[in-house]
């Protein structure tokens, strides 16, 4: 099993934003213990204990992770990483330095949340993102993208997945997949990945038992090798989401390649899509 997005930077900050103390209070209700410092050995016996082989570990440029970097040099057979962090209205500087971090340390994809950066104005088909989606096909790295409405109290329209759908037809080269679902736009979503080859869907940050049926029936049927799983870990903890990931009525090659296939490929293999 690949766990596909997990945050160790947390405890790297002395005081978390308000709206993180709002995504932790008031949306998922987690515990104040929610932002505290992971240690290495207790993520990997929540790890061992749950089936999970290798976890990708949020990273940033423009804040690089002690804690992140520090896991994958000490466990690269158990971690890579996803790069968030490029500066995308001054983008030449921050695209040399991923290009440097991905030559240097295993780095499984970049990352962007269109609602979290530029107050939120610029959707994915914005040309602000054109130079980042360009580094990535030439890299062959893969690229995600947060859709469906943020938890935080922060603009959520950019984060419509059909603003992909100008993307993929302008860069069908470019691995991309969304992450954190879709909601409340899981039908464009499905859509848009019945019409793209290369693009993709994760579930992290959700309940696998909140998982809408069109998805669930997408999965069993056109969708077999489109779904990734993922905790968002610590904000959903392995030990809830795999339970229920593996309670889905999915048949059992259906739920290999969710829990595993489907993320190897994408994000480990070199096979084009």
């Amino acid at each position: 099993m690949l766990d596909c997005l997990v945050n160790v930077h947390f405890g790297e900050t002395a005081k978390q934003p308000d709206f993180m103390l709002k995504v932790r209070d008031d949306y998922f209700k987690g515990p104040r213990s929610l932002y505290d410092q992971v240690e290495l050995p207790a993520l990997l016996d929540e790890m061992a204990e749950h089936g999970v082989e290798k976890a990708i570990l949020m990273d940033n440029l423009a804040k690089p992770s002690v804690t992140a970097r520090k896991f994958v040099e000490e466990r690269p057979d158990r971690f890579a990483l996803a790069v968030g962090g490029v500066n995308l209205l001054r983008p030449m500087p921050s695209l040399r330095e991923l290009q440097a971090v991905v030559a240097d340390l295993p780095v499984a994809y970049a990352v962007v949340g269109p609602s979290f950066w530029g107050d939120g104005m610029y959707p994915p088909s914005d040309a602000v993102y054109y130079p980042l989606y360009t580094k990535c096909a030439e890299l062959g790295l893969p690229l995600c993208i947060n859709t469906g409405l943020p938890g935080p109290p922060i603009p959520g329209e950019v984060q419509n997945p059909i603003h992909l759908d100008r993307v993929c037809v302008r860069f069908p080269e470019l691995k991309l997949c969304m992450i954190h679902g879709a909601d409340p736009w899981w039908d464009v979503a499905i859509r848009l990945m019945i019409k793209y080859r290369n693009l993709r869907l994760m579930t992290s940050a959700w309940s696998p038992k909140r998982l809408p049926d069109s998805l669930l029936h997408y999965m069993r049927t056109r969708g077999k090798d489109k779904v990734i799983f993922a905790s968002d870990w610590p904000v959903l903890r392995q030990s809830r989401v795999v339970p229920e990931a593996l309670a889905l009525d999915l048949p059992t090659d259906v739920l290999e390649n969710y829990l595993y296939h489907n993320a190897q490929e994408f994000f480990f293999s070199e096979q084009e899509l």
